[in-house]
């Protein structure tokens, strides 16, 4: 079968989209408003985008409503700075709590029952619960369609101590929840390339 984007409505295309770009990372980011609302909403269309300087970039899409940005996006614009914190599977009940439309004002740390702990560089909170968060400083934010590409500068990571061996992350102690189409997934298998196995 082949398919033309072009032929489908957006829903139908942002289907195909979610279900073929399998699994996604959860960029938990945390901002903060420049009142001093702490934000907290999971985005997976997230990934590196530079290796030297490190630069992550999350894509962030039009509210539901559509007639207002959303809070993160307002968020960073304002202040220029953000947190992405990693989802481990234990903070996944969090993370969906995380991801309710609230209203500006709420404080959603203190609606998901986080903790906000304080970041060295960046003024907005990274989660204290995370096994590792990432602070980032804006570059960029380039308008896609519909979406926004936000791309920022990794200035400090956060790294819980027995996740960090040898310079590197024990993924498979930070237990990294994955997105699917609707749902999610858990990392269960680790291997290297070749394998015998399959």
């Amino acid at each position: 079968m082949v398919i033309d984007p072009d032929t489908l409505d957006p829903q139908a295309c942002y289907k195909l989209l979610i279900g073929s770009v399998v699994p996604r990372p959860i960029a938990w980011t945390s901002t903060v408003s420049r009142d001093g609302v702490r934000n907290l909403a999971p985005f997976s269309f997230f990934t590196v985008a530079s290796r030297q300087p490190p630069m992550l970039c999350i894509s962030v899409g039009p509210r539901p409503e559509g007639d207002l940005d959303k809070d993160t996006l307002s968020n960073i614009e304002q202040t220029g700075e953000f947190v992405i914190n990693i989802v481990s599977l234990s903070l996944s009940n969090t993370m969906f709590e995380s991801s309710k439309n609230h209203p500006p004002e709420a404080d959603e740390f203190e609606k998901a029952g986080l903790t906000p702990a304080p970041c060295e560089v960046v003024g907005a909170p990274r989660v204290e619960e995370a096994g590792v968060s990432m602070e980032c400083l804006l570059d960029r934010i380039l308008p896609l369609g519909t979406d926004s590409l936000v791309i920022g500068k990794l200035v400090r990571f956060h790294v819980r101590d027995e996740l960090y061996e040898n310079g590197r992350i024990d993924v498979s102690g930070l237990d990294p929840l994955g997105r699917l189409a609707g749902n999610y997934t858990k990392v269960e298998t680790i291997f290297d390339l070749p394998a015998d196995d399959f």
